[in-house]
């Protein structure tokens, strides 16, 4: 039951939906009901009074019509797997996760459909704080399932509508996609590239430099996107530039703030007062490098995250390494510009 969980949760119950939510701990199940809060994650925000916290799994499944998974990216796959006996068929699960799996190289909706077959599986994704969601700022994400044919021709039954439909409220506008790797790719990379302007922020660096890498970020999350079978115009969205831009530019973000304090000289676990905090992004830079290898494709920003976070690379001269790479063109040009080291111009 954490912050986003609790938010979502807080919009499905304005939306007039009947809404659980569940969380492993049943001290905490108890004090959202006694106290109408959230009072470890999003203390001093009321919750409507329809919202059942539980910590029961039954309980929380029973005769549901849709699920919402908010668990950290790697203990997605043994949350999913404690589901099948409780999940009712053919229930629709989305993604409000962000990751890829480490080891597989899975997008995390692959992970769900390995655990829990037989179930339509997309993402809720896109330029999303819990504290400004649950206090109801207006907000806008991307919900995306794979459409099947059928979907095609009426997709106002396809999953993504009906869920957007359920979840839309007077502050929260969900906009439909069928391109989940799309959506996937884009939340999984923006961490780690929020760690990568944090910790050029925390090592001094002016904006020039973060608007570069927001920029540069982008591309490498297009490459991946496209080499999975995504569209690059999913990236320039909700669930891609906007939750890039978003993540990037505050504090408020866990990844960011990883990589402001480690940028300002401190050591990991130093970070966040020496509190044991889970940054996805952190998680994410292994996975997504190692998948990036697989598939060949070239993603500098990325790579240079993964080398400071683990394999204890110098953090400043590793940046300054990305600005003295040879020059090479933006995407779309490469055709066109003849690479200094290659030849003479003819």
């Amino acid at each position: 039951m954490g912050s986003w969980g609790t938010a979502l949760a807080t919009t499905a119950a304005r939306a007039g939906c009947e809404t659980r939510i569940w969380g492993r701990r049943p001290d905490l199940a108890k004090a959202m009901a006694e106290t109408g809060q959230n009072p470890d994650h999003l203390p001093g925000i009321d919750l409507p009074a329809t919202l059942r916290p539980t910590s029961d799994l039954r309980e929380a499944l029973d005769n549901t019509e849709a699920v919402l998974l908010v668990t950290p990216s790697h203990t997605l796959r043994d949350v999913a797997r404690s589901m099948r006996e409780f999940l009712p068929e053919g229930v629709p699960l989305a993604l409000c996760c962000k990751g890829i799996e480490r080891g597989t190289g899975y997008l995390l909706s692959h992970v769900v459909e390995e655990e829990l077959p037989g179930h339509p599986v997309g993402a809720l994704s896109g330029p999303t704080f819990a504290t400004e969601t649950a206090l109801g700022h207006p907000t806008a994400a991307t919900v995306a399932f794979n459409f099947t044919h059928h979907d095609r021709i009426e997709p106002e039954k396809a999953p993504a509508a009906r869920l957007a439909l359920t979840m839309q409220t007077d502050a929260f506008r969900p906009y439909i996609s069928d391109d989940l790797v799309g959506v996937e790719v884009g939340g999984a990379v923006k961490n780690v590239i929020a760690i990568a302007c944090g910790m050029m922020t925390g090592a001094g660096f002016a904006e020039n430099t973060r608007a570069a890498l927001i920029t540069r970020g982008m591309d490498e999350m297009k490459f991946l996107a496209e080499a999975l079978g995504g569209r690059r115009e999913t990236v320039t969205g909700l669930a891609g530039a906007g939750d890039l831009t978003l993540t990037c530019s505050s504090t408020t973000s866990r990844n960011m703030a990883l990589g402001t304090q480690l940028g300002r000289g401190m050591a990991r676990d130093e970070c966040f007062d020496g509190k044991p905090v889970v940054v996805e992004g952190e998680v994410n830079a292994v996975s997504v490098v190692d998948l990036a290898r697989r598939l060949g494709v070239r993603m500098p920003i990325c790579e240079a995250v993964h080398a400071v976070l683990h394999e204890g690379a110098p953090l400043t001269a590793t940046f300054q390494q990305l600005w003295a790479a040879p020059i090479e063109g933006e995407p779309r040009a490469l055709d066109l510009l003849l690479h200094p080291h290659e030849g003479d111009p003819a």
